[in-house]
């Protein structure tokens, strides 16, 4: 049985011994799975049509599960199932164990995209990994190290979307490693002159954006 929600709302329900099924509905989520079902569908018609489908395609895997055999050698669309999958468009459940309140819950699982991204972050950009160290406390220094590296990260993706720029943290550190700083000492006064080199207009505009 497809339950009837609105946009927004939820319901809890027991699962098995101390888990819930949290059970959420939205109109996007909805739109997004009718557009997916019927661009599944339309693949397996097209399909039909150059009779590229026999009867070993008729399983559960993916949208597959829309073909049925009709007689002995004929397949064809199950359109009641399609129909009968409608039901759920827009549904979502998440189980777990904990005590949290429904909308908690769900809205935990809707930032999870945050810490995957961290992950691939630190993999990808600081290159946490591989470590090649043995002794406890330089593996613990190489993590903080990369924890700092990602902080400032962070901190640097704050600061572009705040001045509004259309950088991201990747290409600005990219433009950045590009830029110098030289300190001449004159001779003749013992004075010294710093200068930073802006060689191109995009090391210019990163140097107005933040002041240096």
């Amino acid at each position: 049985m497809a339950l009837r929600l609105e946009n927004g709302e939820s319901v809890s329900m027991d699962w098995e011994e101390n888990l819930r099924m949290i059970v959420g509905y939205s109109d996007k989520r909805a739109k997004k799975d009718m557009f997916n079902r019927e661009k599944g569908l339309k693949k397996l018609e097209k399909q039909l049509k150059t009779g590229k489908l026999n009867k070993t395609h008729i399983n559960n895997r993916g949208y597959n599960k829309y073909l049925k055999m009709e007689g002995e050698i004929k397949i064809a669309l199950d359109m009641h199932k399609f129909e009968q999958d409608g039901k759920w468009d827009g549904l979502k459940g998440y189980i777990t164990n904990t005590k949290l309140e429904k909308e908690q819950v769900i809205e935990n699982y809707n930032n999870l995209w945050k810490i995957e991204r961290a992950f691939r972050i630190t993999k990808n950009e600081i290159k946490v990994r591989p470590v090649y160290h043995y002794k406890q406390r330089r593996i613990e220094a190489h993590i903080s190290i990369a924890f700092v590296a990602y902080k400032m990260y962070k901190e640097l993706e704050r600061q572009l979307n705040e001045k509004e720029a259309k950088l991201s943290p990747q290409k600005a550190i990219e433009i950045a490693k590009g830029i110098y700083t030289i300190e001449i000492q004159l001779r003749s006064t013992g004075k010294k002159i710093r200068k930073t080199l802006l060689l191109n207009e995009s090391q210019k505009k990163l140097a107005k954006m933040f002041g240096f």
